[in-house]
């Protein structure tokens, strides 16, 4: 049976709250915050059980946050695989200001990560996967990883033949995109470091986007437009889906959603176009609640049915 893991290597608690106006030298008394398991690939595997799946979650985690990290995954009944690290898991607060509905956001940069744990991270992966398994690794690295950690990892998937989705940023991102990736997901300015175009319009993106797959050793890539959708490109196909207009309220976890969405589509042996669509309704509904609550599947099937009903537009090369 084709298995999905996640990889999360700088994972995080997740704290979100609600403040009645925010300004400076003066105590803001918050509402009763909520605690989320959060992290890029630890989203995923959320989002991916909400949708009906199932995935197995391997994340780094240290200390008492960590503790409490996996006791929230074990509430949500997550599958984990935990490579034990001397440093505490990070937590993040995200707060928003009820009187002009804006939410900040303070990420937190994570322990420092000794050589040994990250090839413990190595071994396990090269233990658990097998042919036609995908491994979805999200997240910006933490300190004193190496750059090319996300090469290592693609290079373990491609010896074991199975299918490497990646969701990062940086040097991490510039490295592993010249390693074998089944698919990529970058937003538009990720794209412009990727193809060394500082400045991106949409009359660029598909030949940007095409001129990056006929260069790089990747199949698939899926460039996020935030609310103007996605952009799917392969080497025969071109397909941009807008994302349908609704009433935001976090936009926490919409990319994890949407990857969720993706992995789930390719699963249950959907189109690529459809893979998208899916993708981009997931990651929507993820931003119609509070907190990070990620989307909910009732959510992603009506959007999914509304993207659908807009006919995109496909182009093969």
């Amino acid at each position: 049976m084709t298995k999905i893991i996640t990889l999360t290597v700088n994972p995080a608690i997740d704290k979100s709250t609600t403040v009645a106006g925010i300004g400076p030298n003066t105590k803001l008394r918050c509402s009763e915050p909520t605690f989320d398991a959060g992290g890029g690939g630890i989203n995923i595997s959320r989002a991916i059980h909400k949708l009906g799946g199932s995935s197995l979650c391997i994340y780094f985690a240290g200390g008492p946050s960590g503790e409490n990290l996996k006791k929230l995954l074990n509430e949500q009944n997550i599958e984990q695989s935990i490579i034990s690290i001397e440093g505490w898991t990070r937590e993040n607060l995200a707060v928003t200001d009820t009187t002009t509905n804006q939410q900040y956001r303070f990420g937190m940069p994570g322990p420092a990560i000794k050589e040994k744990e990250w090839q413990n991270a190595l071994k396990q992966l090269e233990g658990i996967l097998n042919k036609g398994d995908y491994l979805v690794a999200s997240g910006n690295l933490p300190p004193h990883i190496p750059d090319d950690f996300y090469v290592k990892v693609s290079q373990i998937a491609e010896k074991k033949e199975a299918r490497f989705i990646l969701d990062t940023s940086g040097e991490a991102l510039m490295k592993a995109a010249k390693s074998h990736v089944y698919m990529l997901k970058p937003n538009l300015a990720e794209l412009g470091v990727l193809t060394g175009v500082p400045s991106i319009t949409h009359l660029d993106l598909k030949p940007l986007a095409k001129q990056f797959l006929e260069n790089h050793d990747c199949e698939i890539i899926v460039v996020s437009l935030g609310p103007k959708g996605a952009l799917l490109a392969t080497k025969n196909e071109i397909v941009h889906v807008p994302a349908p207009v609704v009433h935001q309220k976090s936009t926490i976890g919409a990319g994890d959603s949407m990857v969720a969405g993706m992995v789930m589509s390719l699963i249950w042996g959907r189109t690529l176009g459809d893979m998208v669509r899916y993708g981009v309704a997931c990651g929507t509904a993820a931003t119609m609640h509070h907190g990070t609550q990620l989307c909910n599947k009732e959510d992603a099937d009506k959007l999914y049915d509304w993207i659908n009903e807009q006919k995109p537009i496909t182009k093969t090369n």
